[in-house]
């Protein structure tokens, strides 16, 4: 059991992540006590912040408190990994991005993936045998990844949470938070 005001959570993006979907989880997380860090690449010029989007146009820049070549799963208790079609596409061409998500996957910690997002989870072999949604045009990868879609607003198992899209970031953020206060889970199998 972990009390979510010692927690301290991760959230992964780079530029290109649907705003609401970093902004969202990042304030609830903060409000509830929570101790957040963002993370991004330094594979950009100005890597003290990233460019959200915001529906149909660039949003505003979110300061990143850490470079990724900096950070140990071993020091948090969850990864959030917000959406948008830009910034889950980017990250999985980002090999230390990868080891990251792998590395609390394994280790049974916290991760949550929001609307594009759960391309990351198939891309490091999380989906397979797995209850996951997300956002419904990539519902075809989430299944022939091997994963079972389902069209609800937050799905988790094993600690591992899948929301659709920005309108379930409310539930999206509540199960991060229940989700920590039960603690660890089982350490994960990834597929090959």
């Amino acid at each position: 059991m972990t009390d979510i005001t010692q927690a301290k959570i991760l959230i992964l993006a780079t530029d290109g992540f649907e705003e609401s979907e970093l902004t969202v989880p990042q304030a609830k997380l903060t409000q509830a006590g929570a101790t957040v860090h963002v993370v991004a690449p330094k594979s950009r010029e100005a890597a003290e912040s990233i460019r959200g989007w915001d529906k149909t146009d660039w949003g505003r820049n979110v300061a990143v408190d850490k470079d990724l070549e900096s950070v140990d799963a071993g020091d948090y208790d969850a990864l959030v990994l917000p959406g948008g079609q830009i910034n889950p596409d980017k990250l999985r061409l980002e090999p230390k991005a990868l080891a990251l998500i792998r590395s609390f996957l394994t280790s049974g910690k916290v991760v949550a993936a929001i609307c594009h997002a759960p391309w990351l989870l198939v891309e490091v072999g999380a989906a397979k045998g797995r209850n996951l949604t997300s956002f419904a045009s990539i519902k075809t990868d989430v299944i022939n990844a091997g994963g079972t879609w389902h069209d609800e607003a937050v799905v988790t198992d094993q600690g591992i949470i899948t929301s659709r899209n920005p309108g379930d970031l409310d539930a999206f953020s509540a199960k991060i938070i229940e989700e920590i206060r039960e603690g660890r889970h089982e350490p994960r199998q990834l597929a090959a």
